[in-house]
């Protein structure tokens, strides 16, 4: 069968959005992909000391985001050859996992908001368990280990310090923090809080804004697929 006149425009407006779905798709995946492999973030979340590992909360995040990607994309893939072939019932199939995604995607994004400050939180605590661990007087090896972590971390964000920092530390900041840090401030370099906390957010930022669009283009999608489906049924022969 096929469908004529406003239908056949919703049909194609559906294609295109299903298109569009499916780039944003890979564009998530991507995105999800550089986020895993980024420098910054891959050499601050690899770092150890003791018995303690830098928190794994945003890598988590991010293995969400790879699976949602490839779900898109295979989604988008069903709702274009389904709008193509006018099948009801590749299209249903469609509209009902569009909806399951978007369910997980607003659930996600409540999660995602409610908890948007614990990532940077958990990466502060462990600076902060390094930082008093380096300024211990007794030499050992966790206190070798955790001037390596600080100095990972001042180099990857050009900072020094918490922004309140003890004498003891003080003393050894030509030890711990970068030359370009310290020429560039005078002597005064940035907060590594105020560095984490500008790190993550600006990631989390960039993966809301990919969210609503998305978002967005499932409303569309989910309207078209029923007014598609409704066309289709009216254009089917009746015997």
């Amino acid at each position: 069968m096929t469908v004529v006149g406003c239908t056949l425009c919703i049909k194609f407006m559906l294609f295109f959005f299903n298109f569009v779905f499916w780039l944003a798709g890979g564009v998530i995946l991507g995105v999800a992909l550089w986020l895993r492999h980024d420098n910054q973030t891959s050499s601050l979340l690899m770092q150890q000391f003791e018995d303690q590992q830098a928190p794994s909360t945003f890598y988590i995040s991010v293995y969400i985001l790879i699976a949602v990607g490839a779900v898109m994309m295979f989604v988008g893939f069903l709702g274009c050859y389904g709008a193509i072939q006018e099948s009801q019932c590749l299209l249903g199939t469609f509209f009902f996992m569009l909806v399951c995604l978007f369910v997980c995607e607003v659930a996600a994004g409540i999660w995602g908001f409610s908890n948007r400050d614990t990532i940077s939180k958990e990466m502060i605590t462990f600076y902060d368990e390094a930082y008093i661990k380096s300024v211990e007087v007794v030499d050992s090896p966790s206190k070798t280990a955790a001037i390596k972590v600080l100095e990972v971390f001042h180099e990857t964000l050009d900072c020094c310090g918490k922004g309140d920092d003890s004498p003891l530390f003080v003393q050894v900041t030509g030890a711990l923090c970068p030359k370009k840090s310290l020429e560039d401030a005078l002597l005064k370099p940035s907060s590594c809080h105020l560095k984490l906390k500008d790190l993550f957010s600006e990631k989390l930022y960039l993966i809301g804004l990919v969210a609503l669009a998305v978002a967005v283009i499932m409303i569309f999608e989910m309207i078209f697929t029923m007014v598609l489906c409704c066309g289709i049924r009216n254009a089917a022969p009746v015997y």
